[in-house]
């Protein structure tokens, strides 16, 4: 059965970007937000297996709702993605439960490497 993901973004680009990514790769795009508040509401709503999470959004960073996400449902499976030069977000987003981060500009083999290795 496809996984089915929730793609955080609040460029809608990206968000187009790796959702063709994902659904040429046989996985499921449940749904999308396009900031932290949105993506916390669809999380709860659409309780995908995998959400993939942009850590600069608008109203609600991506670590705050990471952070929100993961009091929600401690196995909740976010993968942070974000632009070079974040190493102390990365590290943070990490320190919060993320399972892996994916550095943009991204590869198209990078982001499956990451969702098959948090996901299957």
């Amino acid at each position: 059965m496809a996984k089915n993901i929730l793609i955080c973004d609040d460029a809608a680009f990206m968000r187009m970007m790796i959702k063709d990514i994902l659904t040429k790769n046989g996985y499921n795009v449940a749904g999308e937000a396009e900031n932290g508040q949105k993506a916390i509401e669809k999380y709860n709503e659409l309780k995908p297996d995998l959400v993939l999470m942009d850590i600069t959004m608008p109203e609600l960073d991506g670590i705050q709702a990471l952070k929100k996400i993961k009091e929600q449902d401690a196995s909740a499976c976010v993968i942070m993605c974000s632009a070079m030069g974040q190493q102390a977000m990365v590290i943070e987003a990490i320190q919060s439960g993320a399972k892996d981060f994916i550095v943009k500009p991204f590869q198209a083999e990078r982001v499956l490497e990451a969702v098959k290795k948090v996901v299957g």
